[in-house]
């Protein structure tokens, strides 16, 4: 039998017509861990699919791979990157990829379209994102009770950050209709829109918010990087980045599940005894975008949203249920099985 964990849940969202989504993996920018160090020399072949292989909150994928850990448990490991989650979404279910690096809530929007897909490593326990306001707005938006009439960037129509800035609005007092939600994706085309007036504020995660902040082009309104600010804008601690997989493959290739899991753990573990410095060491040169220092305080802002042992956040899957159940009528209206949105069966051995 699976264990799920203690306090059941679920959350997740919806508004994706995957029909209309197209999510071309091979064009997407991609990285492979090479042979595996078992067997033959040839690793098990994985392609997993990262909603922004850059960003500080999926870093676990590639921090993975630079240490070796999928090497070492005898994985040839593909990832694959787009700018938003709802695209590595679509790239698991239609069937491009065996895994999907992006937030937990995806499972919960896939069950009621009929798709069975489980989180099988939690990597947070909190958003990561930050709510920012362009400096050119910051006297007239003070809090979300202030979004009504104003253009607000997301990553993509459909993404957590679409979900997550409905939730604020609706929270205070603004309805879906009442705000623009503006696609804009994240980093240089962010910090375009930011800059040139086509988003009055927006939400992202680092190195974004950094760069952001460093170029005085914007403020932070509402900071979710930290267990603490997850709790005083959503009510409580809310799993977002996760590996997730279809069930049915999870059930037919529970070794190599366990593989994976086993390396993000060992990650996770890393990530909770180094500093910020020595985690940006192993990261792409690139990633830091020329400021190495600024890269490393990127990190350091978003390591506390990070699990030390990638299970799932007690009451974490009911605190993603309420906020998608307050302005998404597809989860509030459907009958959603919150146990098998995700396991911790794989995380226990691991431990």
């Amino acid at each position: 039998m699976r264990k799920t964990a203690r306090y059941a849940s679920l959350a997740v969202s919806g508004l994706l017509a995957l029909s209309s989504l197209t999510a071309c993996a091979n064009d997407a920018a991609s990285s492979s861990s090479g042979a595996g160090s078992k067997g033959d020399g040839k690793g098990t072949k994985v392609k997993i699919m990262v909603g922004g292989l850059d960003k500080v909150i999926y870093l676990p994928a590639m921090l993975t791979q630079r240490l070796g850990y999928f090497d070492s448990e005898g994985l040839d490991v593909e990832l694959l990157s787009e700018p938003a989650g709802v695209q590595a979404e679509t790239a698991l279910v239609s069937g491009q990829v065996q895994g999907a690096v992006g937030f937990y809530d995806h499972t919960l929007d896939l069950q009621t379209k009929g798709k069975s897909v489980e989180s099988v490593v939690q990597f947070s326990h909190a958003p990561g994102e930050v709510e920012v306001v362009s400096t050119q707005k910051e006297g007239d938006i003070t809090s979300p009770k202030d979004f009504k009439g104003r253009k607000l960037g997301i990553t993509g129509l459909g993404s957590s950050t679409d979900f997550l800035t409905k939730y604020l609005a609706v929270k205070n007092g603004v309805g879906v209709s009442e705000f623009t939600p503006v696609a804009v994706g994240a980093g240089p085309t962010f910090i375009s829109a930011m800059q040139k007036g086509s988003i009055d504020a927006g939400m992202t995660t680092d190195p974004t918010v950094a760069t952001l902040l460093d170029k005085k082009a914007g403020k932070v309104l509402l900071d979710m990087r930290t267990p603490e600010g997850s709790q005083q804008a959503l009510g409580g601690p809310y799993p977002s980045s996760s590996l997730y997989m279809q069930t049915d493959w999870v059930n037919g290739h529970k070794d190599t599940v366990q593989k994976l899991v086993n390396a993000f753990v060992k990650t996770l573990k890393y990530m909770s005894t180094h500093s910020a410095s020595e985690i940006a060491a192993k990261m792409p040169a690139d990633y830091s975008q020329g400021n190495k220092t600024l890269y490393a305080e990127a990190i350091k802002s978003t390591l506390p949203m990070f699990t030390k042992d990638g299970v799932m956040p007690a009451n974490g899957p009911e605190t993603v249920e309420k906020v998608l159940k307050a302005f998404n009528p597809n989860i509030k209206n459907a009958k959603v099985d919150l146990s098998k949105t995700y396991t911790t069966e794989f995380v226990d051995a691991a431990k």
